[in-house]
């Protein structure tokens, strides 16, 4: 645990204390737990992070205080408490767009940026939300109704993964079941028992301003997964994927054909994910 204010902010920690480090951040209502399938292979090589935002996991809740300047600092509290200084930074979702932020305001805390279908804006002043008309929200209404009651009625593990399994998956095209991997609807369940259904509540109000700066680039070395435009979950939209690329000449940007919104969650986008993000690891950090 890492004190920031007033919250405990849970991270956990796998590999050598010598390895250069790399820290991992999750989704809106998920959890450290969503990397676990990843840790063995990158702890071989890194001392790997992975933080429980304020509100999820096992971090302290916030209320009131789910914002991105929040969200920021703990991410910025990780790097310079438990990381000691300048790391690679992973991030999925609210974990990339999180990373984005730290790559334009504090690039001496980021070697490497791998972003995982961020919500990014285009730069536009009348811009609307990245998520508008994204399925993702009518996900997050329904969470938002029923994360408290599932809280309150004490559901496990196992119970919950049966109930999620045969729901349909952000994409519209299969159930949970089958787009995930296992491991991930697990870990899913796990997040939803865990987490503060109140993390939503700005999303869901339009509440949240843009997050990067229009028009100040990505300053280190990055990769941005996008997942497929054609889906109607995927996040990082082409218009802002074209605009940061245009800003940031070390970004890499890579769609993921046939995956929406969770890449390295999805039984047919994981390995993909895994094998690019590997191999940009290879060229920032040898």
């Amino acid at each position: 645990m890492v004190r920031n204010g007033e919250l405990d902010l849970h991270v956990a920690i796998d590999g050598d204390d010598d390895a250069p480090p790399l820290l991992m951040l999750h989704g809106i209502t998920s959890s450290s737990a969503t990397w676990g399938w990843f840790v063995p292979e990158l702890s071989e090589r890194f001392r790997v992070l992975r933080l429980d935002f304020r509100g999820h996991g096992r971090s302290d809740r916030a209320p009131d205080a789910y914002d991105p300047d929040g969200y920021v600092s703990d991410a910025v509290t990780a790097l310079e408490r438990v990381a000691g200084g300048p790391a690679i930074v992973v991030g999925h979702s609210l974990g990339g767009l999180t990373t984005a932020v730290l790559t334009q305001h504090h690039p001496d805390l980021v070697v490497a940026a791998v972003m995982e279908d961020p919500p990014l804006y285009a730069g536009r002043p009348d811009e609307a939300s990245p998520l508008s008309g994204n399925t993702l929200l009518d996900g997050f209404r329904l969470m938002r109704q029923s994360i408290p009651q599932l809280q309150e009625a004490g559901l496990d593990v196992a119970t919950l993964v049966g109930v999620l399994g045969p729901a349909p998956d952000p994409t519209r095209r299969s159930t949970f079941a089958e787009a995930l991997h296992p491991d991930a609807l697990e870990a899913l369940a796990a997040a939803l028992i865990d987490v503060d259904a109140t993390v939503l509540d700005p999303v869901l109000a339009g509440a949240m301003p843009p997050w990067t700066h229009p028009d100040r680039p990505f300053a280190v070395p990055g990769l941005l997964f996008a997942g497929d435009p054609t889906l109607p979950d995927t996040a990082a939209r082409p218009a802002a994927v074209d605009h940061v690329a245009g800003l940031s000449p070390e970004l890499e940007v890579l769609t993921v054909d046939g995956a929406g919104h969770l890449i390295h969650d999805g039984v047919e986008s994981r390995a993909t994910f895994r094998d690019a993000t590997i191999a940009f690891l290879d060229r920032v950090a040898p």
